[in-house]
């Protein structure tokens, strides 16, 4: 049997296609653009194509994120918080604390060692600490975002930023960048600056992992959030495709609940 499911972000679709093992077979991700219903069916023809099978082979397909209720393929949909907790316990079938850094909101979930959810606190008072603040500081000192990672590694300073509003940060910044403080020092600066945005939200407990979009491009935050805390940050495979993972891993285990009851 084979299961799907499909992750309509705000920024980015992605879409996983999956056995009744939890095996990845097939995936993709691309823009959502302004075309949720689109993207959606793109990317799951993508997934379908790389994985060599039809849309009559699966069983069941799971949406999540924010525009999820646009994809019209889906039988039913799940919040975010559901699909990262499933997609993150699958690899890691433990008690977790998942830290999901998106494009528009971060997430902390806390899972017991059976995999259910204790907890779960979600920041969305501003893009702070958020992938969105990543792409407008890159944009602030007119670099590609797929340079961040590599600059923050090599640096050796760091430029301590005080703001915690996203137009203060781009305006504390300039100023450095005025008085001579070198590129790399004030991206590992930025990264800190998402790092404390994120253990401010809650107390982390058990195994930590990381997912999402911004972990997958920017693995040196694993890293520093490793230090911070004493203890080794996991990164699931494909961090950014977690959340249409765990919508797969749900609607697989919501036919088996169907079948059982038959």
């Amino acid at each position: 049997m084979f299961f799907g499911g499909i992750d309509i972000g705000a920024s980015a679709t992605k879409a996983a296609l999956i056995d009744d093992s939890g095996r990845l077979l097939g995936s993709a991700m691309l823009r959502s653009g302004v075309d949720f219903t689109g993207s959606a069916q793109k990317g799951m023809e993508m997934a379908l194509a790389q994985a060599g099978l039809e849309a009559g082979q699966v069983d069941g397909i799971f949406a999540c994120g924010y525009g999820r209720k646009n994809a019209a393929m889906a039988q039913e949909t799940r919040t975010e918080i559901a699909c990262h907790a499933a997609g993150a316990y699958h690899h890691f079938p433990q008690a977790l604390t998942v830290v999901d850094i998106g494009g528009q909101d971060n997430k902390i979930i806390k899972l017991n060692a059976q995999g259910l959810r204790t907890s779960f606190k979600m920041n969305r008072k501003c893009a702070a600490g958020t992938g969105a603040f990543l792409e407008e500081m890159a944009l602030r000192l007119d670099l590609p975002l797929e340079s961040l990672n590599g600059l923050a590694e090599k640096a050796t300073e760091e430029a301590t930023l005080g703001a915690f509003c996203t137009v203060f940060t781009a305006t504390e910044v300039l100023s450095k960048i005025r008085d001579g403080v070198r590129i790399e020092a004030l991206v590992k600066g930025l990264f800190r600056s998402v790092v404390k945005r994120v253990m401010e939200m809650d107390i982390f407990e058990g195994t930590v992992v990381m997912t999402g979009g911004v972990a997958e491009h920017n693995p040196y935050l694993a890293e520093m959030l490793s230090l911070e805390l004493g203890r080794e940050v996991l990164l699931p495979p494909l961090p950014q495709l977690n959340g249409a993972w765990g919508a797969a891993i749900l609607a697989r285990d919501f036919r088996a609940r169907q079948l059982a009851s038959e």
